[in-house]
């Protein structure tokens, strides 16, 4: 397995920091909404892209980014958990501001003027997504703390489950998702595709357009991702569920033994301490990842000779074998993690 470790080659891992929900509950709150102003921001002015991935941030070694937004001659906003600041840069300008106890109307306007100062166009729709009952974010004024020490320990978890899940999305072969955080449910996530139509999604999403959920889901779907609380789960969790959900999934076998399906999310659920306590973070949670895809999988009757491969490995490219064999029965090549 490849060593997915954080830190230099030959020193000892480091441990998975405890991110514990309760212990940062309403500073994750203020981040939670604070990474939405963000990204409307980047949503507003990016050319729509299948099933929202336009809309998305990213991991970075500091912290999240839009990554570049078309607007002007191209702006990136950043959440830099190092210095704890908030920054937009432009090619020949920038602002920014310090993160720290604020209300989200005060950061709505300080990433407003942040925009403005490097030269952008701040449209920023102005009210929560997936949020039930949500507050505009120019009149939530409410002051907000911010846990720097626990954002920066969010932050080293999510820098260690970014690179687990794109070990896990080298091992597919078909369409698949880029690892990236959506910001409507502040979920960091990872999603394959069989290839095939799915049914129209239901919609009914809290503060979700039903266009929007049902391009989101117009094809079948094995996704994964990780919460660090809320959204249903009160503590920080590792989910994995399929849409449409194919019949046998909810009772399959998975592992880990702490892995469980929850009826009323409808999806398996990790618990992260339980990742973090294992001797083998990255391989517990690769199992989780494996096992799970492999139910939906099966169920739903996917093509998985076509589908599956190895995982990548540095500098060695994918072995590709002739149009023939790739379709005979009996392929080798699933990867343990993924069958």
């Amino acid at each position: 397995m490849t060593d997915l470790r954080v830190g230099k080659p030959g020193q000892p891992r480091k441990p998975w920091p405890a991110i514990r929900y309760s212990d940062w509950r309403e500073t994750c709150s203020a981040l939670h909404l604070w990474t939405q102003i963000v990204g409307k921001y980047r949503l507003a002015h990016t050319p729509w892209i299948n099933h929202s991935w336009h809309a998305t941030l990213y991991v970075t070694p500091r912290g999240l980014t839009t990554g570049l937004v078309p607007d002007a001659g191209g702006i990136t906003l950043d959440f830099d958990f190092f210095d704890h600041r908030l920054v937009a840069r432009s090619a020949g300008a920038s602002g920014g501001f310090a993160l720290e106890p604020m209300s989200v109307a005060a950061f709505f306007d300080r990433t407003k003027q942040a925009i403005a100062d490097a030269g952008g166009t701040a449209t920023i729709h102005g009210v929560p997504s997936e949020i039930p009952e949500p507050i505009p974010f120019a009149r939530d004024t409410q002051p907000r703390p911010y846990d720097a020490e626990a954002v920066a320990r969010y932050h080293q978890a999510l820098l260690r489950i970014d690179r687990v899940f794109r070990q896990f999305r080298t091992a597919f072969l078909g369409k698949v998702s880029p690892v990236h955080l959506f910001w409507g449910a502040l979920d960091l996530a990872v999603t394959r595709f069989s290839g095939r139509r799915a049914p129209l999604h239901p919609g009914g999403i809290p503060g979700l357009p039903d266009a929007v959920t049902r391009e989101a889901y117009s094809h079948e779907v094995s996704s994964a991702g990780f919460w660090p609380g809320g959204s249903g789960a009160e503590d920080a969790m590792f989910y994995s569920y399929a849409y449409p959900e194919p019949a046998g999934f909810r009772e399959a076998r998975v592992e880990p033994g702490d892995a469980r399906f929850d009826a009323t999310l409808g999806e398996y659920l990790l618990p992260y301490e339980a990742v973090r306590a294992a001797a083998d973070p990255e391989a517990q949670l690769l199992r989780f990842l494996g096992t799970t895809y492999a139910a939906a999988a099966a169920c739903a009757n996917w093509d998985r000779d076509a589908l599956d491969c190895e995982p990548g490995r540095p500098q060695v490219p994918r072995a590709v074998e002739p149009a023939d064999a790739v379709s005979s029965p009996g392929r080798e090549g699933a990867s343990s993690e993924t069958s």
